[in-house]
């Protein structure tokens, strides 16, 4: 069974928009709220994926190849933003203003390739916007902390956010020695997410509530593991508070996937859930790997791979730096002839098109920008360059 991933309607509605020169449109959609557009998205498909990115350049990647939803990686960002793991080692404010900034290039993004080039016979392209989810760790704090990093969060035109359930400072899902806070202050921290998104006009703001009682080695409850996990689950489930459940598991294993869907569906007929296919697993290595289809069966119906950029980007980074090492400058010759192989659909071989210099160069002349304009472009020999 094959599944869609691109989460929209083939043929949708285009409109102009001040924003473009005449006779340029963009998809409708831009005006729907990401959060109401991530609802409907959860509503209509059997399950809905987002690749984990941690910046604005990895987002319009994803978004050029239309995936419907947009994971933003806290682990991701600690170690692009940072250079360090997933411990808490960076604040609200400064993942916030890293989601506000890729959200931004995300709008800015469909702009540029509604242009296209005109000028090198690149027509234009109507992209969707994704909706982010963003990742809030613990909250960075109490539920105050919580209630800011939710005021920033919308503030930014997220879609999403999920919260887990751990003590500060939180540990990577995949690392030692986690450890839980009460699941009275969980379903606090929970109910100041709501409340904040609701005053702030978004009621569709998403929330997903994140239990990593599976592998915590300390909890207020005498019960563990995947027990706990469900008892904890049911519990945030009845508060009405989180419109999606992740259970963080400690392995590739399908069996307890399979039984924390089956036994919270037992109290919650209609739960949905978040899966992390996460990148700590080796997936290669499993005979019978959990697949998404399945997954979406289950009602795992948000799945995401959380370092996914990361990953990528250390491999094809990785192969150019030991091709420079050895070959020097025929190193990166030969990444070009890879970038520019016939059939390929890759927009960032031309760095300018991917970063929207034809559109930069429409819109000065429409706003009378100094060195901004179509008339410049023999000058600058552009049909050298990429």
């Amino acid at each position: 069974m094959e599944i869609s991933l691109n989460g929209h309607a083939p043929a949708e509605a285009l409109r102009p928009t001040p924003l473009l020169p005449p006779g340029f449109s963009v998809p409708a959609s831009r005006w729907v709220h990401p959060s109401s557009r991530l609802r409907a998205l959860l509503k209509s498909e059997p399950f809905v994926f987002a690749p984990g990115v941690y910046d604005p350049f990895t987002a319009q990647q994803a978004m050029y190849y239309e995936f419907p939803a947009v994971y933003f990686s806290g682990y991701s960002f600690a170690m692009g933003h940072v250079g360090s793991t997933d411990m808490d080692l960076y604040s609200s404010v400064e993942i916030a203003d890293g989601a506000r900034r890729t959200v931004s290039a995300l709008r800015k993004f469909q702009l540029t390739m509604a242009v296209g080039d005109p000028d090198a016979g690149v027509s234009p392209r109507h992209l969707p916007i994704p909706p982010l989810l963003v990742d809030m760790d613990g909250g960075y704090g109490n539920a105050f902390n919580v209630a800011r990093t939710t005021e920033l969060y919308v503030g930014a035109g997220v879609a999403a956010c999920h919260l887990e359930d751990q003590v500060l400072p939180k540990r990577c899902g995949h690392i030692a020695g986690k450890a839980l806070i009460s699941a009275e202050e969980m379903i606090g921290k929970l109910k100041a997410i709501r409340n904040v998104a609701d005053d702030l006009g978004n009621p569709d703001f998403v929330i997903v509530g994140r239990t990593d009682a599976v592998s915590a080695v300390d909890a207020p409850e005498s019960t563990r593991g995947l027990a706990l996990a469900v008892e904890r689950a049911c519990r945030y489930l009845d508060t009405g508070l989180p419109d999606l459940i992740w259970c963080e598991f400690p392995n590739a294993d399908r069996g307890p996937v399979e039984t924390f869907s089956a036994e919270v569906h037992k109290r919650f007929p209609e739960a949905q859930f978040a899966f992390n296919w996460s990148s700590s697993f080796k997936w290669h290595a499993e005979s019978n790997p959990l697949r998404w289809t399945e997954l979406g069966e289950l009602g795992y119906r948000f799945i995401f791979i959380t370092l996914a950029a990361i990953h990528a980007n250390g491999l094809g980074f990785g192969q150019l730096l030991q091709g420079l090492r050895r070959q020097q400058q025929d190193g990166y010759i030969a990444l070009q002839r890879a970038e520019f192989a016939d059939g390929l659909d890759l927009p960032t071989r031309s760095h300018h098109l991917f970063s929207g210099v034809a559109y930069h160069n429409l819109m000065g002349g429409e706003y009378g920008a100094a060195r901004l304009n179509r008339d410049i472009l023999e000058e600058h020999h552009a049909a050298q360059t990429v």
